[in-house]
């Protein structure tokens, strides 16, 4: 795949990463199968993900000082997720800048939510080589510490299958399970799934993936809950 002109990108991002450290970053490992071992972006995705981490730690930590620990590491989860990061890639239009495989593009890699997260991730790591830790960290504090504060990423982004068998456990209500069901052609399919929590069936919901309409019958089941 032929990716777009790259310098346009470094301009949003507002860093100076050296041309070559930023076409690693750049580079899924389906480009590197099609030409012959050229380096790829997982040793810098790798890092980066350590740079990310740490810098949303602290910031979590600092704005949030009266929460406690496990409500500190949910918000923490939210905004380091794939989900997240792809949003922010999104934004950035980030895909097209993304070298992969003929096969990979073909099927619609540039907007894969894993593939353009795996690259946010890259990109912090090659600053972090680029620029140092403060640059690395500023970098991640701009693009993704504002998710923080916006309700609907949190919501969007939360844990709600953890949530409801956190919440099923501490009611001793049974143990969780999903059914789901799908309809319509392969390339436009919707799934709906229904939470069971014991013997009851609490919620239903539906969605184009079946994780996505597991996790949406969660957070229905959730709110019957009360939580």
């Amino acid at each position: 795949m032929k990716n777009s002109d790259s310098s346009d990108l470094l301009k949003r991002l507002g860093v100076d990463i050296d041309a070559e450290t930023f076409q690693h970053a750049l580079t899924h490992r389906s480009y590197t199968y099609e030409h012959d071992g050229a380096p790829n972006n997982e040793r810098l995705e790798f890092l980066g993900d350590s740079v990310l981490s740490l810098a949303i730690a602290e910031e979590v930590f600092r704005l949030f000082p009266e929460l406690p620990e496990g409500e500190l590491a949910k918000r923490h989860h939210v905004v380091v997720s794939a989900w997240a990061l792809a949003r922010v890639a999104r934004d950035l239009n980030l895909g097209p800048h993304i070298r992969m495989g003929k096969g990979e593009a073909a099927s619609g890699g540039a907007d894969k939510d894993n593939i353009l997260a795996d690259t946010m991730e890259a990109i912090f790591g090659a600053c972090y080589l680029s620029e140092g830790r403060d640059a690395a960290r500023d970098l991640v504090l701009r693009l993704i510490a504002p998710l923080l504060l916006d309700e609907s990423v949190r919501e969007a982004g939360r844990d709600w299958k953890t949530d409801l068998q956190v919440l099923a456990q501490g009611q001793r209500l049974g143990d969780i399970r999903y059914e789901v069901t799908g309809t319509g052609p392969d390339h436009d399919r919707t799934y709906f799934a229904t939470a069971w929590v014991g013997e009851r069936a609490f919620a239903q919901a539906s969605a184009s993936s079946k994780k996505e309409a597991e996790r949406m019958a969660a957070r229905e089941a959730v709110r019957v809950l009360g939580a």
